[in-house]
This record gives C-alpha cells, sequence and structure tokens, in this order.
C-alpha cells in the first residue's frame, strides 16, 4: 500500500501531535494542517473523544482510579477514526495527548503500509504549566497545575519514543510547525 501519491489521493498518512497537557498541540497540528500538500486533510482532537462519553466517564490521568479500560477504548476509536480518514485519502493530523503506552493501535495500522509519525512536543515544564494556566479551563477536562505536572512527568522519559521529542519551549507555533515540517520531510517521527 503507497501511503503517499503525487496527487495524494491514494491512502492518507497520520500525523500525530502529542504532548504534555495544554503544549499548543492543536495550533501546530493546525498551523501544518492548513499547509498539508494533500487536497484533503482532517484534524482530529482526541480530547473531543472524551466528551462522546455520556455515562461513565471518569477523568483519563485517573488510570489507578479505573480509567484505563475508558482510556484504551478512547484510543482505539480515535486510531479507528484516523485510519478511514486515511484511507479516504486525507492527510490525518492527530493532536491529544497519547503516552508511549498508547502506542499500539497506530503501530498496526503503520504495519499495514500507512505513514504513521508520533511526534511528542515537549516543551520545559515550566512552560506547560504557564501554557496550561494560561488558557481557558474545560469543564470536562479540568487541568490543575498539579495535573499538569503530573502528565508532563508522564513524558520526561518516552523510553524508545526519545528521538520523536520535539523540544518546543523557545519556539512560537510557527516556528515548531516549520521545523516539524521540515523533519517529517526527512522522514523523522515514522512509527514502525
Amino acid at each position: 500500500m503507497r501511503t503517499e501519491k503525487d496527487d495524494h489521493n491514494d491512502t492518507g498518512t497520520y500525523r500525530n501531535y502529542i504532548g504534555p497537557a495544554r503544549d499548543r498541540k492543536n495550533n501546530h497540528r493546525a498551523n501544518i494542517g492548513r499547509n498539508s500538500t494533500y487536497k484533503k486533510a482532517a484534524h482530529i482532537e482526541v480530547d473531543d473523544f472524551w466528551q462522546f462519553i455520556r455515562q461513565g466517564y471518569i477523568h483519563p490521568w485517573l488510570g489507578g482510579g479505573g480509567s484505563g479500560n475508558q482510556n484504551d477504548t478512547v484510543i482505539e476509536a480515535v486510531a479507528a477514526s484516523a485510519k478511514i480518514y486515511s484511507t479516504g485519502g486525507y492527510e490525518v493530523f492527530v493532536a491529544g495527548t497519547i503516552s508511549p503506552w498508547f502506542i499500539e493501535p497506530w503501530r498496526k495500522i503503520a504495519q499495514k503500509g500507512v505513514d504513521v509519525r508520533y511526534i511528542v512536543l515537549r516543551p520545559s515544564k515550566e512552560i506547560t504549566v504557564t501554557r496550561a494556566t494560561r488558557r481557558a479551563q474545560r469543564d470536562f477536562f479540568p487541568l490543575s497545575v498539579e495535573n499538569v505536572e503530573d502528565v508532563w512527568d508522564s513524558f520526561a522519559d518516552v523510553g524508545i519514543y526519545e528521538p520523536h521529542v520535539v523540544d518546543t519551549t523557545g519556539q512560537t507555533a510557527v516556528e515548531s510547525a516549520e521545523a516539524i515540517k521540515s523533519m517529517i520531510k526527512d522522514g523523522y517521527f515514522r512509527v514502525e
């Protein structure tokens, strides 16, 4: 299965912009997505999928509090949606906090010949907390400083995915998007 064609009407690709809470993943995804070389591009925000749960919602960061099965289900739903868009010829940009232990659905898709990239945006903890506290909080997904720090800590070492980390601490969203776009073109961040 080809992952890219000159006319970009065949199978699409994934670009997963992953990182700690409130690190501007959506800004990066939007900046790169608007400039996609594909005729069609789709933007999927993982946070939207949490809002679809009407009963039994558990804050996703409460892994020990029973959110594990819910989190697995949500990530599988996101991956399935991205796969369908990709099959339709879209370049797919997924923005969300997807930890390395949630990569398996994406690996399965990549093993079928789809160009899947996993990009961890990791600004400093201080910058991440500052950005999070400056933004409006969502009722369904409130982020305290403690929660933001806990999520950042979970991305402090992403193991075999460390080469997928981009430090965006001193960059604007546009600067980060341009750097990432260049690195994607050079073959970085591929999931196998």
